[in-house]
């Protein structure tokens, strides 16, 4: 009885054992098999995993709840062709039981918790999106495009993702003053910011160089107003502008996409090209740079100028915001002092008029006085605690932007600030709470948010289009992910730094002229290059290297090797028939002829710093960042970089055989 008993115990005991051990072995594999967080910029505040995954084809249909929200899918199904090859299709549905396995549906929900940005994404046999706004949606979309990216283009792993931003505002702004910027690339620009949910993008559209630069003489410092004016014609700049419907459609175009177009006019300082136009405008006093605020001719004209943008039933400037400058005027004299708040105050006012909200940049600290100034609903940007001290701003009621001059400010090539931001910085300690040498409390209600900022201050330095772009977009990632998530990363650095160069700029954006291929490899290549051909690849960016076979023929001056709608590449000059490049007007030139008869190898290794040319494995010239003199005393930085241009071939003569290109330089 004893052993039947102790049998009977001991098959129970070795059942419970068995019974626990296959449950841990159970719990364990549902463990593992669990989906970890995918990789997002920015990162995704919450994530529940689950097991398996759902995939994705060109069968997948993009179905919308409701008919606000068919611009959401639309973008989604489009975007997915851009980044892999066919569009998915979209309809508008009733209810989710619609869905077949592998579909997307958007719907709208009510949680209050998401705000206007946020949404959740259930990714089971279909994926559901649920947002309040059609804004969150889109936002939805880009999350899903990005880690579709990663799972090329076929896979999404199963579990649900609540996300919403910790700031309203997360911007980017860009001097086109200084230096023209074409609206194309602020179009790219745009889809850019979208893809990685950046929404404010503000552009400066005057400014003026630095006297220093040009002789110490204002008749000859460079300035530039970028807008049609059709009221005041002469004063549009006539080596880039905008024009006014062109304008008007980008803006419209970008809001579309998630992204506030913010217009600045910048005055009364920085305003040479308001004193050039009309230089009784200005003040010998200050500098020409400065309006003469004694003068009441300059209200007369501004107020012309602002309504000429503001006003009818279809604005110029179209989005909720408008910038009027306010930045870095003289406080040497009290009444001076007093008559640029008035200014101030006069235009805050004056843009409310027309249904806008009123931007400045922080200078209230600097220009401290007894005018009033309206800070009710006026937004600041607090770039430098000397000339905006941020608690006393937020004290007076203003509703803060942090863009500090000393972690966010990128001026090329200067020698001050930066040149390229501090992206471990700006990850690990920075967001919009941290003001200068202030830090808020995180999520700080007065602070909307935070920018970054590109600002061409040497006018005429050899920067390119492609020079900012570079400096830029690895800011954008960074910023993006300490403006939107700050108070829940939990990507190291390092981790985040290898994983954002897998991602595209944007769907069909390649600004950074990047081309597919593996490491350290040949990722393009022609046996023969045709006279007058177009080709697929637009452009090789910094890092990659050129080379070819050239048998040279007599060639005309002016004769192109190959262009793009930015950059020529030059065989023979057009000025003295030596090998050479423009863009964005700056003519760079090789001390090389190409000789009829000659027989050589070529190649072209493009950095960020410096363009080398090799004949037959020679180095025969390297244009280099080198440092020209403006005056005795005064220097710059020019720089003579390039993107070499692949996409239409040149009417040269010679034969060009054997072209390679390689991702990276020797």
């Amino acid at each position: 009885m004893k052993n039947k008993l102790t049998i009977a115990c001991m098959t129970l005991i070795c059942l419970a054992v068995s019974s626990c051990l296959n449950n841990k072995i159970e719990a364990s594999a549902e463990g593992a098999s669990t989906n970890e967080k995918p990789f997002v910029i920015p990162e995704l505040r919450q994530w529940q995993g689950a097991s398996g995954s759902t995939i994705i084809s060109i069968k997948s249909k993009v179905l919308y709840a409701d008919a606000t929200l068919r611009q959401a899918a639309e973008a989604m199904a489009e975007d997915y062709g851009l980044l892999f090859g066919q569009s998915l299709k979209t309809k508008a549905i009733s209810n989710s039981t619609q869905a077949a396995s592998g579909s997307i549906v958007i719907t709208l929900t009510d949680d209050k918790e998401l705000g206007n940005e946020g949404y959740t994404i259930e990714i089971g046999d279909y994926v559901t999106i649920s947002a309040n706004t059609p804004t969150g949606a889109y936002w939805a979309t880009r999350t899903l495009l990005q880690i579709l990216e990663q799972n090329g283009g076929i896979s999404l792993p199963k579990g649900t993702i609540r996300d919403w931003p910790d700031y309203a505002v997360r911007g980017f702004m860009i001097d086109c003053g200084r230096k023209y910027i074409p609206l194309d690339y602020l179009k790219q620009y745009s889809k850019i910011m979208s893809y990685y949910k950046m929404n404010t993008l503000q552009v400066h559209l005057n400014d003026n160089g630095f006297k220093q630069y040009f002789g110490h003489d204002w008749d000859k410092t460079y300035a530039a107003f970028r807008l049609e004016s059709e009221f005041f014609p002469e004063l549009t700049a006539k080596d880039g502008a905008y024009g006014k419907d062109e304008f008007r459609q980008f803006q419209k175009d970008a809001a579309k996409i998630g992204v506030n177009i913010i217009p600045e006019i910048d005055a009364p300082a920085h305003s040479l090209a308001f004193t050039r136009f009309r230089k009784e405008l200005g003040t010998e006093k200050y500098g020409m740079d400065h309006l003469d605020l004694y003068n009441p001719n300059v209200i007369t004209f501004l107020d012309s100028l602002f309504t000429e943008y503001l006003e009818g039933e279809d604005p110029v400037f179209v989005g909720k915001q408008v910038h009027i400058g306010t930045d870095e005027y003289s406080n040497a004299e009290k009444e001076t002092v007093e008559k640029f708040r008035a200014f101030t105050d006069h235009y805050i006012r004056f843009v409310e008029q027309f249904g806008k909200q009123a931007c400045v940049w922080g200078a209230l600290t600097h220009a401290q006085g007894d005018t009033p100034v309206k800070s009710e609903n006026v937004i600041m940007h607090c770039w430098y605690n000397g000339y905006a001290n941020p608690t006393d701003m937020k004290e007076q009621g203003y509703q803060l932007i942090s863009i500090p001059d000393g972690s966010v400010y990128i001026v090329p090539a200067a020698g001050y600030y930066y040149d390229y931001l501090n992206l471990p910085y700006l990850y690990n300690s920075w967001n919009p709470s941290v003001i200068g040498n202030q830090k808020f409390e995180d999520c700080d209600p007065a602070i909307l948010g935070g920018m970054y900022a590109v600002w061409n201050d040497v006018a005429g330095n050899g920067i390119s289009v492609d020079d900012i772009h570079h400096r830029c977009y690895p800011g954008l990632q960074t910023i993006a992910a300490s403006t939107w998530s700050p108070t829940y990363k939990t990507v190291p650095f390092d981790e985040f730094n290898q994983k954002r160069e897998t991602l595209s700029e944007a769907p069909g954006v390649n600004e950074m002229g990047r081309i597919k291929g593996q490491p350290n490899s040949v990722v393009y290549s022609l046996d023969v290059v045709q006279p007058g051909k177009s080709y697929p690849v637009k452009e090789a960016s910094y890092g990659y290297t050129i080379s070819f076979h050239l048998d040279a023929a007599k060639e005309d001056r002016g004769t192109l090797l190959f262009s793009n709608k930015d950059t020529e590449f030059y065989l023979s000059s057009p000025v003295d028939g030596r090998m050479a490049f423009v863009r964005d007007g700056y003519l760079n030139t090789f001390d090389y002829y190409v000789r009829e008869g000659w027989d050589a190898d070529i190649r072209i290794e493009c950095t960020n710093t410096a363009t080398r040319l090799f004949v037959n494995d020679k180095l025969v010239d390297e244009l280099k960042r080198t440092k020209r003199w403006a005056s005795d005393k005064v220097s710059y930085d020019y720089v003579p970089t390039l993107f070499f241009p692949l996409e239409k071939a040149g009417n040269f003569k010679s034969k060009v055989t054997k072209l390679q290109v390689e991702n990276f330089v020797r």
